[in-house]
């Protein structure tokens, strides 16, 4: 495995080579990276695992400096796993100047993007120059993060780029809790208590499945419970899955999302759910 710094670095590395496999991160490695990962090498071509804290993502009051930086310790991760070559550039090799120039993303101001704005035109920037200075034919992403990875496959295919996008199902530890670098931030009483947010989008879920389509009963039970049991909820909300908008009739297939926090960590995740017996392609 090789490590390099520059976009120099990366293109010497790279030469010669026409099909590749991007996996960004922002470090800190956990066992759903390394999925993320073997996803990648399914592909059949190098695999390219970028590292870089992206700052142009965080607001105001958010972890950016106190985001762990673990790059030895990632780069040991990534090299069992059988990575090719990881990019780990510094703040300057990625913004050498100031980003005046930035991706705005539809639905930014929606469930995420109401508690945390300008998050995702920071992310959807990045992952555009990521693209530019990797050159990937393909590229992973978790489905943990699902608007995110929403908004990355409507703006791969609005600026028709010549990527395809590759999506990893959420892995979770054994009581279910989606694997999460912030889950580290969790006191021993927090990280037992944080399992039931995945239980409340699978009560909502079955709801939804078995034929209850009164959303907002729905949203407010589970969001009831949640703060019973002492969590702050900034939203769950069921989504269309076509639209990542609230659903209407004629919509048959659900995604349940929700953000909360536990103490002073911030947790998120979701589950799709829906009557339909085959999946549309999404946007």
């Amino acid at each position: 495995m090789r490590l390099v710094h520059s976009v120099a670095e990366l293109r010497q590395a790279l030469a010669g080579e026409d099909r590749t496999a991007l996996v960004p991160t922002m470090g800190n490695l956990h066992a759903g990276h390394i999925a993320l990962v073997e996803r990648a090498q399914t592909a059949g071509c190098p695999v390219v695992a970028s590292i870089f804290v992206n700052p142009l993502q965080f607001g105001p009051g958010e972890d950016l400096q106190h985001y762990p930086r673990t790059l030895a310790a990632d780069c040991a991760q990534l090299e069992n796993a059988g990575c090719d070559i990881v990019f780990a550039p510094d703040v300057t090799e990625v913004y050498p100047e100031p980003q005046t120039f930035q991706v705005q993303p539809p639905l930014a101001d929606e469930l995420c993007g109401a508690f945390r704005p300008g998050h995702f035109a920071g992310v959807c920037t990045v992952v555009l120059k990521l693209f530019e200075m990797v050159r990937p034919r393909y590229a992973v992403f978790g489905k943990k993060d699902y608007q995110q990875l929403f908004l990355l496959k409507a703006m791969t295919r609005q600026f028709n780029l010549d990527i395809e996008l590759l999506e990893c199902e959420t892995l979770r530890a054994e009581d279910d809790l989606a694997l999460s670098s912030r889950n580290g931030y969790l006191s021993s009483a927090e990280r037992a208590e944080a399992p039931r947010l995945y239980a409340e989008l699978k009560r909502v879920a079955d709801a939804l499945r078995s034929g209850t389509s009164n959303f907002a009963e729905l949203e407010a039970a589970s969001t009831d419970r949640l703060k019973q049991h002492g969590w702050q909820v900034d939203y769950l909300s069921v989504r269309s899955r076509n639209t990542l908008l609230p659903p209407t009739a004629a919509d048959q297939e659900w995604v349940v999302l929700a953000a909360a926090r536990l103490g002073a960590t911030r947790l998120i995740d979701n589950i799709e759910t829906g009557r339909a017996t085959a999946q549309k392609p999404w946007p």
